[in-house]
């Protein structure tokens, strides 16, 4: 008969594990993913444990649930779009709400910084308009105070993205348009992955009573993406963090919280010293392959 498996020096106490599970289990924590809470916590001084051993105590609970699939997007060649900072490259898009009859629908205009994954402008409607559309753009670009020749605003190729009305503005804006190539619907994944955000949200219903209801849920949740929502692309921290400059600032206090929990407890931080965590520096759409380029240089050359 096997003995009993050793309880591991570096585990948590009986009472740390509790602590753990209260607060996954609390009102607060309840409907978030144990990336979130932890982010959440450590940005309040607060460090109980690592992801995984949160991961280890809910599965322990039968606690896990099932986590949607997730698309992996291929990387396209182009449009080949870089932002090494806020307010370089906009993506913009429209997603239908359902209204509260079948077949009626509401219109979510969302613009985002792909750079900070911040919003920086929405817009609900009853419809999809060129005219609304190019209202949002111009208020979104006014009120971030972007030059000329400063922005990449790029969108799908939908009737309101490819309009005249739209395009004459970036152009009187300075403002350079970037499109989605046809029939080739992952060339805009920020927008796609936001949405994605919104709509698994608890809060999200199935349908909205009417436009004032929509709004309503808007103006409750753009604020909570952007102020207290942790993305997972820019290293758990809130779009709003990137977006006004706060990053530094952010990382280093979670640094010091993490260095008094390993000073504290060394032996549970099983890969040594926390590292240092690196800020955001680029986003992509649709990032070059090297070994792609260098292989067609090469043809090139060859003949």
């Amino acid at each position: 008969m096997k003995s009993p498996r050793k309880k591991p020096r570096n585990a948590l106490a009986n009472q740390e594990r509790q602590t753990v599970l209260d607060t996954l289990r609390s009102k607060r924590f309840m409907d978030k993913a144990p990336t979130e809470v932890y982010a959440t916590l450590l940005d309040e001084a607060s460090y109980l444990c690592s992801i995984s051993t949160m991961y280890r105590i809910l599965s322990e609970e039968n606690e896990v649930r099932e986590r949607r699939d997730q698309v992996r997007h291929p990387n396209y060649k182009k449009p080949e779009l870089l932002a090494t900072g806020p307010n370089q490259v906009w993506s913009w898009d429209i997603t239908k709400l359902r209204g509260p009859i079948k077949w009626s629908y509401f219109h979510l205009y969302v613009i985002l910084d792909i750079f900070s994954r911040y919003i920086v402008g929405w817009m609900v409607a009853t419809r999809e308009s060129a005219v609304l559309a190019e209202r949002l753009i111009k208020a979104s670009i006014e009120k971030q105070g972007i030059g000329r020749n400063q922005l990449i605003l790029h969108a799908d190729r939908g009737s309101s993205m490819k309009s005249k009305t739209v395009a004459q503005l970036l152009a009187d804006m300075g403002v350079t348009k970037s499109h989605s190539r046809p029939h080739v619907s992952d060339d805009n994944p920020y927008s796609e992955s936001q949405f994605k955000t919104m709509k698994y949200c608890p809060q999200f219903p199935d349908r909205f009573g009417s436009l004032q209801d929509a709004r309503a849920f808007c103006r409750d949740f753009f604020p909570w993406y952007n102020g207290e929502h942790h993305h997972t692309g820019i290293g758990l921290l809130t779009p709003e963090m990137v977006h006004l400059g706060r990053a530094k600032e952010v990382v280093e206090q979670r640094r010091i919280v993490l260095e008094a929990a390993y000073l504290k407890h060394p032996e549970r931080f099983i890969n040594g010293r926390p590292k240092k965590q690196d800020l955001p520096t680029a986003a992509w759409i649709n990032k070059p392959d090297l070994e792609s380029e260098i292989k067609e240089v090469s043809a090139t050359i060859a003949v």
